[in-house]
């Protein structure tokens, strides 16, 4: 069984530590981090510890802070034997001061309090040495059936990638709740498009299931939308994505 040491006691880090707990593969024997209040939380589950100077030995050392820190962090590690690997979609892999550096990033979107099933979630693993690459895929295979190796430059784009996928789009279905606020009407209205938009990409290339008056040239639409619209952020908004929208298919119009 393979032993972990978690640096942070953040979100992503009980994440981690609910999805260990339940696996035969991996243990969780002490959670580290400055903030005491926090640390409660793990207190009757594992060892804590708020001293940087008193961490475990263990297989592997996984820290869960935020990115600016992972660096500072990282050097109370330098001197452990087993791997050091942070948790970051951007940072990277040379962030990290001790010589067997990893990284272990799982590409999901994380809500305190929301239970998630990791088994299909990626798991983004790389280091610098062969043998610490598999002690790493160990690890994934206890929380994920969905396993890549993938070096720095490749998730810092993939992270890029999410960014847009993800954190832009809940802000856009936040632009979506905020115009049917301000009109009495009920944002479970969109929940359904919601959900089949989302689906459709599960399926087919997000190219190909773009619909909506930008796609189709449809100004009259477009002109009347931005007429509606009083607030300079979404009138902005609004007139940015249907000119990329028009951009992207203007052979096909």
């Amino acid at each position: 069984m393979l032993s972990i040491v978690i640096l942070g006691t953040g979100n992503l880090a009980k994440h981690l530590f609910n999805a260990f707990a339940k696996t035969d593969g991996a243990q969780v024997v002490q959670v580290v981090g400055r903030n005491r209040d926090q640390l409660n939380w793990f207190s009757e589950k594992t060892a804590i510890s708020d001293d940087f100077f008193s961490i475990l030995e263990a297989d592997i050392y996984l820290i869960a802070v935020k990115d600016d820190a992972i660096a500072e962090v990282s050097q109370a590690l330098s001197h452990k034997k087993g791997v050091v690997a942070h948790t970051s979609g951007a940072v990277p892999l040379n962030a990290i001061a001790a010589e067997r550096k990893g990284v272990f990033y799982p590409l999901q979107t994380f809500t305190e309090g929301k239970i998630m099933d990791f088994k299909p979630i990626p798991l983004c693993i790389e280091s610098n040495r062969d043998e610490d690459i598999l002690i790493l895929k160990k690890l994934a295979n206890c929380l994920s059936d969905n396993v890549k190796q993938i070096d720095s430059d490749q998730r810092k784009k993939l992270h890029l990638a999410a960014v847009f996928v993800n954190n832009f789009t809940n802000y856009l279905f936040g632009v979506g709740e905020e115009i049917c606020l301000d009109n009495q009407l009920s944002f479970d209205l969109l929940k359904p498009l919601i959900k089949e938009t989302a689906e459709k990409v599960q399926s087919m290339s997000p190219k190909l299931a773009q619909t909506g008056p930008a796609r189709r040239g449809d100004q009259k639409s477009m002109q009347e939308h931005l007429k509606l619209l009083k607030n300079k952020n979404q009138i902005a908004l609004y007139t940015l994505c249907s000119e990329a929208i028009e951009n992207a298919y203007e052979k096909e119009l």
